[in-house]
């Protein structure tokens, strides 16, 4: 077993989750980083009609910069947005309507703090996943940590280090394949069968 050290993501790409299902790794999630801009923390990707679409959760600038403090904005309804994009993007694949309770009870709750949405979104699916993968939250920031450092290894900027075969995908014979979204594309997609992709995905950097 190894200690990996893993950043807490919004509906986290299926990458991250290659990492966090493997049996091999014990895994130590990230909640005392200064918050980074533009990354999955508060963004996932899902396939849209015209292609990869970004869904971003607002933020309250408030300056706090620790990610387990870093607020989350109600002044729009981003949540009904959220949903609504997702539903209009998947509501034809072939395992949405079996995970369309479950899935749409993650954006039907208020957390106050984004650390805390996300794992409660991480719970919803691992039920889904039928996983049962354990983790815990690191105690302080270091700089180097003991972990494998995986923070900084999933950008949402440049193309993902990792192999993922490819899948039919809603608008895939449209605009062709979309590697690495959001586990939400995975699920509602391949369904049943996602845990076992996930377990064939590999780091191509390494």
């Amino acid at each position: 077993m190894q200690n990996i050290l893993l950043p807490v993501f919004y509906l986290p790409p299926i990458s991250w989750f290659s990492e966090f299902l493997n049996d091999e790794n014990e895994i130590i999630f990230e909640q005392f980083e200064n918050f980074p801009k533009q990354t999955y923390r508060n963004r996932c990707n899902v396939y849209g009609a015209n292609g990869k679409l970004s869904l971003i959760i607002p933020i309250n600038h408030n300056g706090v910069r620790e990610y387990k403090n870093i607020e989350v904005s109600y002044r729009e309804n981003w949540q009904h947005l959220h949903w609504k994009s997702i539903k209009t993007a998947y509501q034809s694949s072939p395992y949405f309507e079996y995970y369309e309770d479950k899935l749409v009870k993650i954006f039907e709750k208020k957390e106050k703090f984004l650390l805390d949405f996300n794992l409660k979104s991480l719970e919803t699916i691992q039920q889904i996943l039928k996983s049962e993968k354990a983790y815990s939250l690191n105690t302080e920031y270091r700089k180097i940590p003991e972990a494998s450092d995986f923070r900084e290894s999933f950008s949402a900027k440049k193309e993902s280090d990792y192999e993922t075969e490819e899948y039919y995908q809603t608008f895939s014979d449209k605009l062709g394949f979309i590697k690495d979204l959001s586990i939400i594309d995975l699920l509602c997609n391949k369904g049943p069968e996602s845990a076992t992709y996930i377990k064939n995905v590999k780091n191509i950097s390494r």
